[in-house]
């Protein structure tokens, strides 16, 4: 009796041998994926058999229940993550529990360009496929009360930055995350101001770096461009800023400004209005920002572009003219 029970002891360990042999090959196999990468998708809150059913319905596994077994022996059932996942060619039933487990989800990006507009950027998000899309029906006004903001102007309200995520993330989630980035750097840079500046907050501020990021062709000269605005707003000249006028004329604008547009009044005409438009009219970057809060110590109250990016400062409108005749009309 007792050598019966030895040998059936004994056989016992032989097959826990055996299948442990099994697994461990079937573990550390590389899958050999007909792409040479794929991607694949977990379903938020899948218990371990809907991952393996959906693993084999993505075409990684051919059946569910060894990758089961496998899961529930190391301990790994209750980790498994939802997202996206890029999977290389020859990668492991093991080495895919563990980037389950560690969450290592495909990573997607969109970035928010310097000098675009509210529009711009939504567009940049709607076209990313990466992005899970749910506040496209929704109004300017009403994405604003998602960010719990004061104002009823989306326009530069958003910082321009390249923000990465994980694949199938909500568009509210990224506007969330570039609205609080402006809203804190532009409260650090506002504490850090210079002295004296015509700017009952930093709002106005704000709209100042719009222009100037709109304005300026040269990194260099951005501080320049805006010590000639806030020299204009200093002795009550209109800011006659071509960027604001064209932001104004919307869609009407066809490429070219023309006289008439100068002349025709809208809020953002600073041609026709004194002082400030009423809401930025760009996203600005950081640098810009900067300059408005910190611009150059100058008397120009003039500028116009060389033609290569630049731009010629004058301090008087007779040096201004000249400088027009120079690089605009070639003479």
């Amino acid at each position: 009796m007792i050598k019966r029970i030895k040998k059936w002891i004994l056989f016992g360990i032989l097959i826990l041998i055996g299948l442990g042999a099994w697994l461990t090959y079937y573990a550390v196999s590389p899958l050999k994926l007909k792409p040479n990468s794929q991607e694949i998708s977990i379903e938020p809150q899948s218990s371990l058999k809907s991952i393996a059913n959906q693993l084999v319905q993505q075409g990684v596994l051919k059946e569910p229940w060894r990758f089961i077994m496998m899961a529930k022996l190391l301990n790994k059932e209750s980790f498994l993550q939802a997202g996206n996942y890029t999977l290389n060619k020859n990668i492991s039933p093991y080495q895919l529990l563990l980037s389950l487990n560690h969450g290592k989800t495909t990573q997607g990006s969109v970035t928010f360009i310097e000098g675009h507009t509210f529009a711009q950027m939504r567009e940049s998000l709607s076209k990313n496929d990466a992005i899970k899309q749910t506040v496209t029906e929704l109004s300017e006004s009403e994405i604003l009360k998602f960010m719990g903001s004061e104002y009823r102007v989306a326009e530069g309200l958003f910082f321009p930055d390249t923000f990465y995520f994980n694949r199938n993330t909500a568009d509210v989630v990224m506007l969330r995350r570039s609205y609080d980035a402006m809203q804190s750097k532009l409260a650090k840079a506002w504490d850090g101001r210079a002295a004296n500046l015509p700017y009952k907050n930093s709002y106005e501020a704000l709209i100042m770096a719009s222009i100037v990021e709109k304005e300026t062709g040269k990194a260099s000269e951005r501080s320049t461009i805006a010590g000639v605005f806030i020299n204009r707003l200093r002795v009550g000249m209109r800011l006659q800023t071509d960027p604001t006028v064209i932001y104004g004329m919307g869609a009407q604008f066809k490429g070219n400004i023309r006289k008439k547009d100068l002349l025709t009044d809208t809020p953002y005409n600073t041609y026709t209005r004194d002082g400030l438009p009423p809401s930025p009219i760009a996203m600005p970057g950081l640098a810009a920002i900067e300059a408005a809060l910190h611009p150059a110590d100058t008397k120009a109250l003039y500028f116009v572009g060389k033609g290569d990016g630049s731009h010629a400062f004058s301090n008087s409108l007779v040096e201004h003219n000249r400088a027009v005749v120079k690089y605009q009309l070639g003479k």
